[in-house]
């Protein structure tokens, strides 16, 4: 059996503060849906903050609402309302996310011109989308993987520690090395299941 991811164990921790913010919510009538609809809203908005350099506002927004992406599977699992569009719209979603957020990076350093900044972002971005698309291909062929160090839950971390300790540098090299690394460790990871599976 794999070990949880640490944003598997994190969540499950954080029962404790999740389940009554999803009791709350369903007794306002809120569905799972229209919380992942409005953690993207979140994320444009911090995508914004991002854009103008206030990256320690922009980092706190990304811890403090960065639970949304937990509360809609809570209240989903309150409610009785788990179903295969939801995983569908909350995967989706939790793309165009991430893309927003270092777009948002991205026009901030169009207007402040570092030659190594670009560059980061983009690998940033192509690692984190791998890291996601590996797993959903693996699922599709019947293979669990959520292995690897860096998952969603912790690229988020690393952004937000990096924009509000002003180290968004050194948050975007980790980002972008570590994403792509975990992305080729899961592609690995599915060839060896299934080298070894042939062999049975």
């Amino acid at each position: 059996m794999e070990r949880p991811t640490p944003t598997q164990w994190m969540r499950q921790r954080m029962r404790v503060i999740l389940d009554p913010i999803a009791r709350a919510l369903a007794r306002l009538g809120i569905t799972p849906n229209m919380v992942t609809v409005l953690g993207l809203f979140v994320n444009i908005f911090t995508a914004v903050l991002l854009a103008r350099g206030q990256f320690g506002a922009g980092g706190w927004f990304l811890l403090i609402f960065g639970p949304l992406d937990a509360v809609d599977g809570a209240l989903a699992r309150l409610l009785g309302q788990k179903s295969r569009f939801g995983a569908f719209l909350d995967s989706t979603l939790d793309r165009y996310s991430e893309i927003v957020l270092y777009f948002g990076l991205l026009v901030y350093f169009s207007s402040h011109p570092d030659p190594v900044a670009p560059f980061l972002v983009f690998a940033a971005v192509v690692g984190s989308l791998l890291v996601s698309y590996v797993k959903a291909r693996a699922e599709a062929l019947g293979f669990e993987c959520n292995v690897g160090l860096l998952t969603r839950m912790e690229r988020f971390l690393v952004l937000a520690a990096g924009l509000i300790l002003g180290l968004v540098m050194p948050a975007l090299w980790t980002i972008a090395i570590l994403a792509n690394l975990t992305a080729l460790y899961r592609m690995h990871y599915v060839w060896r299941k299934m080298t070894i599976g042939s062999r049975q």
